[in-house]
């Protein structure tokens, strides 16, 4: 009689990654994500019980590899002007990879219909805003986040190609103009609907 297979979550998460990346979020399924593993069904069942929780298992693993990677980058931005947001800055001048492209599509085009993916990105999101709050100029932090954000969305969602000269221009360019701007008078937006 044959042995199960041992699998640890980690392979698991590899073979929902794959899935993924070989046939998109409207292939991802519990039984490709088996096969994939080369597991039972049931294996899979037993940590993930719907299509949702994958996508969600595939949230917290990227966001658990962002976070490290930030805190390596936090390091190297520790002299900075804003280390949160230099730090982000400088893991954006790599370009993304196919995996890193899939998983954003798949998690995007599930969000429409499934709230607490929506729920987990909005707190991604809202950690990286506190995260720039932490500077002198918070005001500042966050626009170069937004402008950040959505030079990585169009990258990542393959609007535009960018080369990695106009890549490394364009984060210079945030980095300037934080550096360069003085903070505005202006209350804190996210302060002002709060009173």
């Amino acid at each position: 009689m044959a042995r199960p297979k041992k699998v640890s979550t980690d392979d698991i998460l590899d073979a929902i990654e794959r899935v993924v990346v070989k046939h998109g979020a409207s292939k991802l399924s519990i039984d490709a994500v088996a096969q994939e593993a080369g597991i039972s069904k049931s294996r899979v069942v037993l940590d993930y019980k719907s299509k949702t929780a994958l996508l969600e298992a595939l949230i917290d693993r990227d966001r658990q590899r962002d976070s490290a990677h930030i805190e390596s980058a936090l390091v190297e931005s520790a002299n900075t002007p804003h280390p949160e947001l230099f730090a982000r800055v400088k893991l954006a001048e790599q370009a993304p990879d196919e995996t890193d492209r899939a998983i954003v599509m798949a998690i995007t085009s599930s969000m429409a219909s499934e709230v607490t993916l929506k729920q987990r990105l909005k707190e991604w999101v809202a950690h990286d805003l506190q995260a720039m709050d932490s500077g002198a100029k918070p005001e500042l932090a966050r626009l170069a986040y937004f402008a950040l954000i959505g030079f990585s969305c169009h990258e990542l969602f393959g609007f535009i190609d960018w080369s990695d000269e106009q890549r490394l221009s364009f984060m210079e360019q945030i980095r300037t103009m934080y550096t360069s701007c003085p903070e505005s008078q202006q209350k804190n937006p996210q302060n002002s609907h709060q009173a």
